[in-house]
């Protein structure tokens, strides 16, 4: 946030602002308002004058404004931000925003590279902002907003390609540089070799970091592309002029060292850690593309003659009749008008049974239908409907910073500027202290702090400890998306599990069937009548009778709501609910319904089939507790941690499944929303919450949760959201993800000990600190040896990780 003191009219628009009385309370409200000069309500333009001394003053005085009941429209905007390289990036970015005219607040999140802003849109607009920003070297993405995420994405593909282009060549042409350079020095023309093959590295591929670094200068900041401009431009730079002019060196007693190996090694690693950082972040927008691909392109509308007619999705008016066919999505928020059919509501609820929609029933997009077709009246469309709420919040949930800055970043902000007036002071000391040979020697030692503090071990510490945590996590089935999660993971203190496909199986099963008498005759009618049904329930029977034979049947009759009926060798069987078997006076014998007591007691779904005059048996369909579940839950509360368990399904199957897999917590009947507010509320807390589901309406939860993990037999769009993905869906794996996180973290934790032990001891040696004691000045070449050695040392210490258990 700029500070600098202005003095700037503001006009903040004014709603339900109707007589001198509240233009009068307004105006009582901004005079208490620090920064405000002059303010004034003008009743006939509906808006409040301000003059004010800091923009930041905005904020405070359309809050205050909202505070007394009045409305201000203001617009709230997410644009990505392109041009940003580190996290000092962003934090210009949205200084530069916040500072222009009419905006509000403003955050960019360096992580999604997006920039979330709020402002008066009779003051500013999206093309101001992106003129704003162009400036001072970043821009604006701003497109329509269907096109957005497609327009990103092959901005994000363009530059991943170029970046692992670069850093491909950056390595091959190293290879022979640092080879001569360290080893083969004697040879003829070395140098000329050594400068032939660095000069592409630095001058072309590292071009980059010289431009960002011009850019930061010009707007007097540094980071750390300053820092490897200046290492490897000041090397180069040192080591042509030796090249050229040695005799410079050799008349002053002195050998012509150059530093070509020194200069194209830091681009080169530079490079690879910036490619492993957009391989990490490439992703980032795929989960919100998804989440919009269940919405389909076009629908089928019944115009009012009756005729059919394809069209797309934006045309779709609330009142519009819309056809439903077999299979297709729901495109929109509506209400049945005619038919019935089971629809998926998964991405919903959560809950996997399929639900029966029929006349004046709720629809929603996103959803699926199943074998059936229905028409429907449009309700909601566009930006109204569950499924683009749930997107919105996804992208909000996505978007807000991070509770936890990266430790990289803050060591960076320091680091750089430090080793910066080190290497400026350390010249300055040797001119003033040094003697006849001060100047040459001062150049040597400041040009040697800046190599041996180039920040290659502490650039590596987190993506070589992150690489190989990564990979140890696949081989166990734990696929791990970035360093936030590892860093948050070990201080998990509340896990938030979803029921069904995370505790339980996520699919409808026959958990029991008991006969009144057990004929294979009984058995083939019940097989062969769940055939035909499309209930979703009667694929649990089909599956459990799959050793059955199927046998001629007739008089098929779906019988919506309670079950079906058909008929063999003249006799009528019923297969459905309790309801079905009493209409028909059909007897239950008092053993079938003793068992289908106890199995309502257990929370299950209870089926009966029968003939015209007797039940023949009773079925118990449930989703079933995954074997590991318990297992995982004990292991999970001794290590301290609180469980919860959240679900769309009723009070009494919540109740049943919390005590078989002894959770303490529990919550029955939640929304998809209700659950990120739920995890918003134990953060609130002071808790550091692991939010794990597997379908789509975890997703706005898994968002907002501080570690997010998704089951990956669940939906693209959790695990796409989600920054850890547990492949065999098994639940014993998240206390195995917390103690790699407490490993990687360590690892972590010491290469940045290393590195920083490294450089307190490595810049004073560089900057000639034993030479006024025994005479001994660190040569450039030792400290490029060094440099290497100690990401070397790095990289060795991550590998260490490969043999922990």
């Amino acid at each position: 946030m700029a500070t600098n003191t202005i003095r700037e009219t503001i006009y903040i628009p004014l709603e339900d602002v109707e007589s001198e009385h509240c233009a009068l309370i307004v105006e009582k409200g901004l005079t208490q308002i620090h920064g405000i000069e002059t303010q004034k309500v003008e009743l006939n333009n509906r808006r409040a004058a301000i003059t004010v001394t800091d923009n930041e003053v905005v904020f405070k005085a359309v809050k205050a404004v909202k505070d007394l009941g009045y409305g201000v429209p203001t617009v709230k905007n997410s644009f990505p931000v392109l041009g940003m390289t580190c996290a000092s990036c962003a934090g210009s970015a949205e200084s530069i925003a916040k500072y222009e005219s009419g905006v509000i607040d403003a955050s960019v999140n360096f992580a999604t590279g997006n920039l979330t802003v709020e402002y008066l849109p009779n003051m500013t607009d999206a093309s101001r902002l992106q003129k704003a920003l162009q400036s001072v070297g970043y821009d604006l993405l701003i497109v329509d907003e269907n096109q957005q995420q497609e327009s990103l994405e092959a901005i994000h593909a363009e530059k991943f390609k170029k970046l692992k282009n670069k850093t491909i060549w950056a390595v091959l042409l190293s290879l022979p540089v640092v080879t001569i350079g360290m080893f083969f020095m004697n040879i003829p023309y070395a140098n000329e070799i050594m400068w032939f093959f660095s000069t592409p590295v630095v001058l072309w591929l590292g071009k980059d970091f010289f431009i960002n670094a011009w850019k930061q200068t010009k707007h007097r900041s540094a980071n750390m592309d300053t820092l490897v401009a200046l290492s490897t431009g000041i090397a180069y730079l040192f080591s042509v002029f030796n090249m050229v002019f040695p005799d410079f060196w050799h008349r002053r007693g002195l050998h012509a060292h150059v530093y070509f190996e020194a200069a194209a090694v830091v681009i080169a690693f530079i490079l690879l850690g910036k490619l492993l950082e957009e391989k990490a972040k490439g992703n980032t927008s795929s989960a919100i593309k998804k989440l919009m691909g269940l919405q389909p392109k076009t629908v089928t509308i019944i115009l009012p003659d009756g005729n059919e007619k394809q069209t797309p999705i934006e045309q779709v008016q609330a009142g519009d009749v819309l056809l439903v066919k077999p299979g297709e999505k729901i495109a929109v928020d509506g209400m049945v008008k005619s038919g019935n059919s089971y629809v998926d509501e998964s991405m919903l609820s959560g809950e996997p049974v399929p639900v029966l929609k029929t006349e004046n029933e709720k629809v929603f997009a996103g959803t699926i239908n199943q074998k059936g077709s229905f028409q429907f009246i449009a309700v909601k469309v566009g930006k109204e409907t569950m499924l683009a709420q749930i997107i919105k919040m996804v992208q909000d949930a996505q978007g807000s910073k991070a509770p936890v800055q990266k430790l990289v970043d803050k060591i960076a902000g320091i680091f750089v500027p430090v080793v910066i007036s080190i290497a400026i002071v350390t010249f300055l000391l040797w001119i003033v202290l040094g003697g006849n040979n001060g100047v040459v020697q001062g150049l040597l030692a400041a040009v040697t702090v800046l190599v041996i503090a180039c920040p290659c071990a502490l650039g590596l510490a987190t993506p070589t400890a992150i690489m190989v945590g990564v990979g140890k996590g696949a081989e166990k089935g734990i696929l791990i998306k970035d360093a936030e999660s590892l860093e948050l993971a070990k201080k998990v203190t509340a896990v938030v599990l979803d029921k069904t496909g995370t505790i339980t199986e996520g699919r409808p099963q026959v958990t029991g069937i008991q006969w009144l008498n057990n004929e294979d005759t009984a058995k083939d009618i019940l097989l062969s009548i769940e055939k035909q049904s499309e209930h979703p329930l009667a694929e649990a029977v089909v599956k459990h009778l799959e050793g059955a034979a199927v046998t001629p049947i007739s008089m098929f009759d779906s019988i919506t709501g309670k079950g079906a009926k058909a008929d063999h060798n003249k006799e009528t069987y019923f297969v459905g609910n309790k309801k079905l078997l009493a209409e028909n006076n059909i007897i239950i014998a008092d053993q079938l319904q003793q068992q289908a007591d106890e199995w309502g007691r257990q929370s299950r779904t209870v089926i009966w089939f029968g003939n015209s005059t007797h039940a023949l048996s009773v079925i118990a369909i449930s989703d079933k507790i995954k074997e590991t579940s318990v297992q995982a839950i004990k292991e999970m509360q001794k290590m301290g941690i609180e469980l919860y368990m959240l679900t769309g399904d009723n009070e009494a199957t919540a109740k049943a499944i919390a005590e078989q897999t002894g959770i303490l917590h529990y919550q029955a009947e939640v929304l998809p929303q209700h659950k990120a507010d739920f995890v918003k509320k134990l953060q609130q807390r002071g808790k550091v919450v692991a939010m794990v589901g597997d379908g789509i309406n975890d997703s706005t939860a898994l968002a907002t949760a501080d570690v997010s993990i998704a089951m990956g037999k669940g939906s693209d769009i959790a695990m796409d959201v989600a920054k850890m993905t547990i492949i065999s869906s098994d639940l014993t794996k998240i206390p195995q993800a917390i103690r790699l996180s407490k490993q990687t973290v360590a690892t972590i934790k010491q290469n940045l000990f290393w590195a920083f032990i490294y450089n307190l001891v490595g810049i004073p040696l560089a900057a000639g600190i034993l030479f006024p004691i025994n005479g001994f000045l660190l040569n450039p070449m030792i400290a490029g040896a060094a440099m290497a050695l100690s990401s070397v040392s790095v990289v060795i210490n991550s590998l260490r990780l490969k043999w922990k258990k």
